[in-house]
């Protein structure tokens, strides 16, 4: 059984990102490989952060990137979750669309999260608070980390 990745939005949208060379292949070149050694998950807040998307070729081309993954559905225990990793000071109150990621993919028994988000989501920090949010309330240990560091 392949191990499952979570990507949030970052990951999806740095395979686009023409600002920013280095990390376009450094995506593209975790794509190359992933694709075939994981399972890909994204959510449904993935995909409500992408049609949020201003650029309209950008949007269209992210919609078509992402058919191939599975999307994971919300629930009231994600929603809980993500307000008591707020709480705990996982991320900031500002952003529950990070906390919202990280329940999303503990709930779902994601073994990784993959983010290119270092501000909210890959820190010692947040990895130390998810630790011991999901170790208490008893829901298995997860990796975060960036493409760069899997791959």
């Amino acid at each position: 059984m392949k191990p499952k990745i979570y990507l949030d939005t970052s990951v999806i949208s740095a395979f686009f990102d023409e600002n920013r060379p280095d990390r376009k292949a450094l995506t593209g070149h975790f794509f190359e490989k992933a694709t075939t050694q994981f399972e890909l998950y994204l959510s449904e807040m993935t995909l409500t952060e992408i049609a949020n998307t201003r650029d309209e070729a950008l949007r269209t081309k992210m919609q078509d990137f992402i058919i191939p993954f599975l999307v994971l559905t919300s629930t009231q225990e994600v929603n809980r979750l993500a307000d008591d990793l707020i709480q705990h000071g996982a991320v900031p109150p500002s952003s529950v669309e990070d906390a919202y990621h990280l329940a999303m993919a503990i709930i779902s028994g994601m073994d990784y999260l993959v983010s290119w988000n270092f501000k909210h989501i890959v820190r010692v920090k947040t990895q130390n608070v998810v630790s011991v949010v999901t170790t208490s309330k008893g829901y298995p240990p997860i990796d975060i980390t960036s493409p760069q560091m899997l791959i």
